[in-house]
């Protein structure tokens, strides 16, 4: 069985600014779509994953027809990511229509993490360390400070207020929006780190999300070309946060595991929040201000290199390896290339012939 390696602190650096770029591109859709309110949920949310699902496949179809027959082996895997793909934004956008911008806002996003380490827990084995528990909480009460600020403050788009009816179901929604994400999530970097390029991965799990939402854009969608703002917007929202987005996405994927990617996605609703006040004109409260400022805080905990990331550590309960031996595997991601993960600490010469038996016996798995 392949064994996982650690990955470089330089590139878990990298991997988690993908994904806080990725999250300020996302942070944008919300102001966006102020600037067309004739277009429906469904169509926002068809035009931007759709389109942007299926842009991102034509750009990565080299990608993809390299890796075809790794794709094809686990096709499983990729109709699951595309599912979650063509429901999510469905989900997330009709919450926010429904149960307003602040409910929909931390029900979809703010839960997102906990769906993801829930599956990643369940799946994959995979245990979480103290520091992103500590990241988590942080960022969660963040977000909860700014939507609830943002709800107690006047309502200057749309009714003043929902009906309990239509918040229930939004907020039902919203737990959707959070579990498709953090699955879609999981799924994409399953494939990378079996493996799969994220180009190929992501290219492949966003391509087949994209035509199941064609159906829906061909249905809702003609309020987009009623008018230019409307046709502009949705360019926008597909080309941008969608397209470009995910593909920071992706490949930040590539180096860090969805339950932290999903996590420093928090950044997106801090966002949104700022561009409503510089931008729309909305006011923010003091609280929202403190929940932006716990975000930030979780998002340092989260990427701030610690110095035991560059040493090996033993696993939980594990004994210590013998002088010149081989260290217990480390439970984070294996290559992104699909190779074989490094030994930790080499082999004095004297073993290398029993180390080698060794690894030939023990029989490669399906990974």
């Amino acid at each position: 069985m392949r064994q996982p390696a650690v990955p470089a602190p330089r590139s878990v650096g990298t991997g988690s600014l993908c994904v806080l770029a990725a999250s300020v591109l996302w942070g944008t859709t919300g102001t966006a779509a102020t600037f067309a309110p004739a277009v429906g949920p469904l169509a926002v949310g068809a035009v931007a994953m759709g389109l942007g699902g299926l842009l991102q496949a034509l750009t990565a179809a080299p990608h993809i027809a390299r890796q075809a027959r790794e794709l094809r082996a686990r096709r499983g895997v990729v109709l699951l990511g595309a599912l979650a793909v063509a429901v999510y934004p469905l989900a997330f956008y009709s919450s926010m229509r429904l149960a307003g911008v602040a409910v929909g806002t931390v029900v979809s996003i703010g839960t997102a993490p906990l769906a993801s380490a829930v599956i990643e827990r369940v799946v994959d084995r995979r245990r979480l360390s103290r520091r992103w528990k500590a990241g988590a909480a942080l960022g969660l009460l963040g977000t909860v400070l700014l939507c609830v600020a943002q709800a107690a403050g006047p309502a200057q788009h749309g009714p003043t207020e929902a009906s309990a009816g239509a918040t229930v179901l939004g907020v039902g929604l919203g737990l959707v929006a959070a579990s498709t994400y953090a699955l879609y999530s999981w799924a994409a970097h399953r494939l990378i780190t079996r493996g799969i390029t994220s180009r190929a991965a992501m290219g492949a799990v966003f391509g087949v999300g994209g035509v199941l939402l064609v159906p829906v854009l061909l249905v809702t969608g003609a309020p987009l070309v009623d008018s230019w703002p409307n046709a502009a917007v949705g360019a926008y929202m597909a080309l941008v946060p969608m397209f470009a987005g995910y593909v920071l996405f992706g490949w930040g994927l590539a180096h860090v595991p969805a339950s932290t990617a999903t996590t420093l996605s928090l950044l997106e609703p801090a966002v949104a929040a700022v561009l409503a006040v510089l931008v729309v004109g909305e006011r923010l409260p003091a609280a929202g201000w403190a929940g932006i400022a716990l975000i930030v805080g979780c998002l340092a905990v989260l990427t701030a290199p610690t110095p035991s990331a560059r040493r090996p550590r033993r696993r939980e309960g594990g004994t210590a390896p013998a002088p010149g031996g081989t260290a217990p595997p480390h439970e984070g991601t294996v290559p992104a290339d699909g190779g074989a993960a490094p030994v930790w600490g080499g082999a004095a010469p004297a073993y290398e012939g029993a180390l080698r038996q060794a690894a030939a016996a023990v029989p490669e798995r399906d990974r």
